[in-house]
């Protein structure tokens, strides 16, 4: 395709200004033609469509929550783990199993009530993440090896629907406007993902819209250590507790304080869990 060449607007202005005989000293000047303006060029454009999408991240996937009413669709007045709970026995609208959780964590959240200090139901948190001007409860569940679970859930007359599921060995969990921003390691040194999760309104769920890898500004004064040649021998150490998840904003103190949300980061990317 031949590249369209495009003037700038500054460019236009300044000619009409010259052929006008407004030209005077202090006004528009020409910068000259803007670089060729090229399209996309197809690679392959022969391949037949695809039948079927390859994988399920369980993106745009929703349950219904049995037994949980929402009064006024205030999901403050919910208990986490009463939702947690419940959710145990949610059926999605669709089968991609990103939903479930180990048996271990399903036995420990069951036990909530009875050995809560093995509870792995966080502090909720109550975001507008919709823009319908309710919020919603976000929820993070920890998980063997360092995975946290994390949901979100809308009322909606008086219905509990869980619009967001994932799973990721998360460094933190953010809020960029209106985005959940999940963070992990990647396995290039120097690099991690980013993941923004956003509301889409024809799904009626929140989606992983951007999804990044970005190399990760070293720190003033630290110093990445050299790699061994070798492996060195003796007996393995085990490796030292990663940073904990963190989440932005304030955590409501029990069931019925709302989050505060703060300035989080703009920039996102990473998908669910199974998506690297």
């Amino acid at each position: 395709m031949r590249p369209v060449r495009v003037r700038t607007v500054a460019a236009a202005v300044a000619g009409l200004a010259l052929l006008s005989g407004c030209g005077s000293a202090g006004g528009l000047e020409s910068t000259g033609e803007a670089p060729s303006a090229v399209g996309p060029a197809r690679l392959w454009p022969d391949l037949p469509p695809p039948s079927a999408a390859p994988y399920d991240y369980g993106e745009g996937e929703t349950a219904r929550i049995p037994g949980i009413t929402v009064p006024g669709d205030d999901v403050h007045r919910l208990d986490p783990v009463t939702v947690a709970q419940a959710g145990l026995k949610a059926r999605t609208n669709r089968d991609s199993g990103l939903d479930e959780l180990p048996d271990a964590t399903v036995r420990q959240i069951r036990a909530c009530r009875t050995a809560p200090g093995d509870c792995p139901v966080l502090t909720p948190y109550h975001f507008d993440l919709t823009g319908d001007g309710r919020d919603e409860l976000v929820l993070g569940i920890r998980m063997p090896e360092r995975q946290l679970a994390v949901r979100a859930y809308r009322a909606d007359d008086g219905v509990l629907t869980r619009i967001m599921s994932t799973v990721d060995a998360v460094i933190s969990v953010e809020l960029a406007g209106r985005d959940l921003i999940l963070r992990a390691p990647s396995v290039i040194s120097g690099y991690e993902y980013r993941t923004a999760w956003s509301w889409d309104d024809r799904q009626q769920a929140m989606l992983a819209t951007r999804d990044e890898i970005l190399r990760v500004p070293e720190r003033r004064g630290e110093r990445t250590a050299p790699t061994p040649s070798a492996p060195s021998s003796g007996t393995p150490t085990a490796p030292g507790p990663s940073e904990s998840p963190t989440a932005t904003g304030t955590p409501s103190a029990g069931p019925t304080a709302t989050g505060t949300p703060s300035a989080g980061p703009t920039a996102t990317g990473t998908p669910s869990a199974g998506g690297r």
